[in-house]
């Protein structure tokens, strides 16, 4: 174990300082204004009790969680298990993860919905950027704060990953054996995105330098005047010939159903060089290695399930071909009839709540 940790830190260029640069005490959290009135799109749980959070990761972002802990008297608090959540890539806590944990919570879980970096009413400037390393540090950092609560047992920790957040999930488990268990929901891969365009239609070495001659002329014009374009989120009015999978995020992220004034998604979208180190970072390199379980949730309709098939592939070696299959401690669950958004909320009730829940109460035990 002593060579494992002397090899980190020569990889990391520390060994000559590190024992000068260590600090025993916590860093410093940014103080921030957080909102107190409950403004999610889904209705408050009276079987659980909520607060606000902050904690930091290591690059000194403070991110703001929302904590949802079920009320359940005959509990032991001192040993609850505990879940973090994020996603979709674009929304804030107050949409799909919150509304996740608040529902694990109210299945015994102890939970936290958190603000990537950049995002929501997390720090982190300049707004509305991404980032593969930084925001799976956030999945780390939200493990590092679990870790430390009183009534939470750090040996009992899960998180769920939801839309883009689910790749950043798989690739938080590759990285943190703390991690006991990961769900992947309705997954995208970022990197996979970013880099070959949906369905590999962008696929070429002369379309990626494209996409690079892009971002790089924005990054001059954005130093030039001083600031990010945006991108821009769901586009708005709808047009006649979107995408059908474009109409069902209008459905949910334009509407009342999902809209939330915070939201990337629901207003100007990201900044238009945000994603750029999606481009030649890879995020399921190791996946293969996760020895943790991994349960990955999908539509059968949906535009996206090739993601979390890619993913199960890389895990396993084997293809599912659009079936569930569970092969060891990793399994994909294809939800039938289910499109992408359909697992951002119970509007068809197709969020599998309850297999998640067995699926932690196995492995967080």
């Amino acid at each position: 174990m002593k060579n494992l940790i002397l090899t980190a830190v020569i990889a990391c260029g520390l060994l000559s300082s590190c024992s000068n640069q260590i600090k025993t005490e916590n860093t410093m959290e940014q103080t921030l204004t957080l909102t107190q009135e409950w403004d999610k799109v889904f209705p408050k749980s009276d079987k659980v009790s909520h607060k606000k959070v902050t904690f930091h990761n290591r690059y000194g972002i403070t991110l703001v969680a929302d904590m949802y802990t079920p009320i359940v008297k005959t509990q032991n608090l001192a040993s609850l298990p505990a879940i973090a959540v994020c996603g979709p890539f674009g929304a804030v806590k107050e949409q799909t993860s919150g509304l996740y944990a608040q529902t694990m919570a109210e299945r015994g879980f102890l939970t936290i919905a958190f603000d990537p970096s950049f995002t929501g009413e997390s720090g982190g400037e300049p707004r509305r950027m991404a980032s593969p390393d930084i925001n799976t540090e956030d999945f780390l950092a939200a493990v590092d704060f679990l870790s430390v609560q009183d009534n939470v047992d750090p040996e009992k920790i899960g998180i769920i990953g939801v839309c883009g957040w689910g790749g950043m999930a798989v690739n938080a488990a590759a990285i943190d054996p703390r991690i006991k268990a990961t769900v992947a929901s309705t997954m995208y891969d970022m990197s996979k995105v970013t880099v070959e365009g949906y369905f590999g239609s962008e696929n070429t070495p002369a379309q990626r330098m494209e996409k690079r001659c892009a971002i790089a002329a924005q990054r001059t014009e954005d130093y030039r005047s001083g600031s990010y374009k945006r991108a821009g989120g769901v586009i708005d009015p709808l047009p006649d010939d979107a995408p059908w999978f474009v109409k069902d995020y209008y459905d949910y992220y334009k509407t009342p159903r999902g809209y939330h004034k915070r939201s990337g998604n629901s207003n100007d979208g990201w900044n238009v060089i945000g994603c750029q180190s999606f481009l030649n970072q890879n995020l399921l390199c190791w996946a293969n290695e996760i020895e943790s379980p991994v349960l990955l949730i999908h539509g059968e309709k949906a535009h996206s399930r090739y993601f979390s098939e890619y993913a199960f592939e890389k895990m396993t070696g084997t293809n599912p071909d659009g079936k569930s299959s569970k092969i060891g401690n990793k399994e994909l669950l294809i939800i039938p009839g289910a499109v992408h958004t359909d697992l951002y909320d119970n509007k068809i009730n197709a969020i599998p709540y309850d297999k998640m829940a067995e699926f932690f109460n196995e492995n967080l035990k």
